[in-house]
């Protein structure tokens, strides 16, 4: 009778430890597919336009691609990349500073286009190392490359010489309409948008770095500060060769309606949206989509996300009148889940300083430092002039 009863109590045990762990497995599952339904970016359309859940790599590539085309229709289509020109690279100057040398160069991104930039390199002992290098892009200025390199009164925008101080090959070209490029007209030009005038060209500038034999082609990573931050994203998301992102003040979200206490911020979106859809940036939000917010076809988050999972890093002040620090602690939120899916969580990175429309030395080198770590570099200086 004790035998009997004793057996009856493991099985009944055994049973409940089973259910256990079934029911255990069931909420682990229930809570994995709650995570991936709380952010549109991990469904995808399948070939019969049917939204589905992302699984996959592959199915994560379709997600990708489909990212790329909502861009492309509101910037226009990447042009075609193969049987490109020479670079026939002409330099105008050049000048020696402690740590690297700048060449004011011009050079052919395609038939009829030629592009402007600043090229530092970095003075060293071992010429035989290939180093990492760095595609620096300037924010809204008159003097275009010249505040990456520190000429304007904003000493936090010198982030192309600063990165050649601590060892980097960098390029810095500059948009349409600034700098060298003051004159350029988008009337005539073959593009349906800036932004998209910009990200040909800076692939064509990670074409240049790849082809010098001081840099190590699988090194190469974009910086940027506002009309640089957003474009440096822009980029990224097309060129995978960018191992690393970094935006400042460069970003947030086109849709955030949906977010409480956000009256103010809608008031001021229909300004900002205006903005947006210039000759300089991308017309087509005005042509195409009426200024409509619900009608444009990407978001920030998706930026990030076809970024995914390379390293981003984001500069977010909480008082940038430009770029909402809610929309991107929204925007980080929703691009989590799909860095979360690569199990790459370390390499979404940002930070909100109590500080407006600016680069803080802080944050910059913070900045710095994850652009070293990603890139697996060891600065020859760290310290900031």
């Amino acid at each position: 009778m004790k035998k009997l009863f004793l057996s009856r109590f493991i099985r009944i045990k055994v049973k409940g430890m089973v259910l256990a762990f079934l029911f255990t497995a069931f909420l682990f599952i229930t809570n994995c597919t709650e995570d991936a339904n709380k952010s549109d970016l991990l469904f995808y359309k399948d070939s019969e336009g049917i939204e589905k859940p992302v699984k996959t790599l592959i199915e994560w590539e379709q997600k990708r691609k489909q990212i790329l085309d909502s861009m492309q229709a509101a910037m226009g289509e990447l042009p075609d990349r193969s049987n490109l020109p020479p670079f026939d690279i002409h330099v105008i100057d050049s000048l020696k500073d402690q740590h690297y040398t700048r060449y004011t160069i011009n050079f052919t991104v395609a038939e009829q286009e030629r592009l402007p930039a600043y090229l530092y390199v970095p003075i060293r002992d071992n010429t035989e190392e290939k180093l990492p290098a760095m595609l620096a892009l300037h924010g809204t200025a008159s003097m275009g490359k010249g505040a990456v390199d520190g000429q304007g009164e904003l000493s936090n925008r010198a982030y192309a010489k600063e990165l050649a101080q601590r060892g980097y090959v960098v390029i810095a070209p500059d948009y349409p309409s600034m700098g060298d490029l003051k004159d350029y007209d988008f009337k005539t030009d073959r593009y349906q948008s800036g932004t998209m005038k910009s990200i040909f060209d800076n692939m064509r500038c990670v074409d240049l770095l790849q082809t010098r034999a001081d840099v190590d082609p699988e090194r190469i990573g974009v910086i940027g500060h506002s009309l640089g931050g957003h474009n440096s994203m822009f980029v990224g998301a097309f060129d995978t060769r960018l191992k690393v992102v970094v935006s400042s003040c460069g970003w947030t979200l086109f849709d955030y309606d949906n977010l409480k206490e956000a009256d103010d911020y809608i008031k001021r979106y229909g300004g900002r949206l205006g903005d947006w859809a210039k000759d300089v940036y991308m017309p087509l939000l005005r042509e195409k989509y009426n200024l409509d917010p619900d009608s444009i076809p990407f978001d920030f988050d998706e930026v990030i996300a076809a970024i995914a999972p390379r390293a981003f890093f984001s500069n977010s002040p909480l008082k940038d009148e430009d770029f909402d620090a809610k929309g991107v602690k929204a925007g980080i939120a929703s691009a989590l889940n799909v860095y979360r899916f690569f199990g790459a969580e370390d390499k979404l990175q940002v930070r909100y300083p109590d500080s407006k429309h600016d680069f803080p030395t802080g944050v910059r080198l913070e900045a710095y430092q994850f652009i070293d770590k990603i890139l697996g570099h060891i600065p020859n200086h760290t310290e900031i002039k």
